[in-house]
């Protein structure tokens, strides 16, 4: 009896959580964009590997990770391809869904890949770049939202 008993309790009592975290993330989530210009999580970790890349793409990071973002126009049987035009990066095959896509190798190019041509120039600075590009995941994220709503 006591164990089901603790389990309801449990439940209930982490609903209610559920329920005050919502309420209160409405508010706060918009205080954290328009007052703070934080990102959401998920676009945190974007923005993050972004940069991530464009240092290792200007050799700003340590060479383990520059090996790890090669360009299209390096590959010897890729080079003629449109997507080496696009200055797009290799993404390599993984085999584990849950944790082979979360490596840098295949994480960081297919972040990079996926960037308007804009951003991935090569001229753009270090400080142009992370401007650019939170700007530009502020305006995805505002998006994403009116078509929520």
């Amino acid at each position: 009896m006591l164990p089901a008993a603790f389990s309801f309790i449990t439940l209930c009592y982490s609903y209610h959580s559920y329920l005050l975290l919502v309420k209160f993330d409405r508010g706060l989530s918009r205080l954290l964009h328009t007052e703070l210009h934080w990102l959401d999580v998920p676009e945190r970790v974007v923005y993050k590997l972004g940069i991530m890349v464009f240092n290792c793409l200007h050799g700003q990071a340590p060479q383990y990770l520059v090996e790890l973002c090669q360009p299209v126009a390096g590959v010897a049987s890729r080079q003629h391809l449109r997507s080496a035009a696009q200055r797009l990066l290799v993404v390599p095959r993984h085999q584990l869904s849950s944790y082979g896509r979360r490596a840098f190798c295949v994480a960081g190019p297919s972040v990079w890949n996926s960037l308007p041509d804009n951003l991935r120039n090569p001229i753009i600075g270090g400080n142009s770049f992370r401007q650019f590009l939170k700007t530009f995941l502020f305006s995805a994220l505002e998006v994403s939202r009116r078509c929520a709503i």
